[in-house]
This record gives C-alpha cells, structure tokens and sequence, in this order.
C-alpha cells in the first residue's frame, strides 16, 4: 500500500491522533511524528534509508473547519 493510500484509508484516525503535527509515512505505517516536516522526514529517512517516504501535515479540527 502506497502511503497515499495508507493516508486517505486512516484519515480521521490520524488526524485525530496527530492533529497540528507533520507525520512521514512508510507504506501502511507511521514512522515519525513531528511539528517539522523536515524533521519528520530526516527521523524517518535514519530508519528507512532506501523507502519512499509520504510527509503529510494533519490539520487541527480548527485548521479542518477553516478550510471550508
């Protein structure tokens, strides 16, 4: 499963989880979780160095309502 997929699967859940923050996906999991897409991304690239990795940025239920 791409991460894409994995994103729009788990979408509620992880925004409920991981709202404000930027989470770097491998596949079907999370593999890190930070304020910092960078660092999100630097975390998850020291644990898998060879694997395309997603960065998604998961809104806060006021950022969500602001949007539409």
């Amino acid at each position: 499963m791409k991460a894409e997929e994995f994103l729009l699967k788990h979408s509620q859940e992880l925004s409920k989880k991981y709202a404000g923050k930027y989470i770097a996906v491998v596949g079907d999991k999370v593999v890190a979780v930070s304020r910092s897409a960078i660092q999100a991304y630097k975390e998850a690239k020291k644990k898998y160095p060879k694997e395309e990795i997603g960065i998604f940025y998961m809104p806060t239920e006021e950022e969500t309502v602001t949007l539409l």
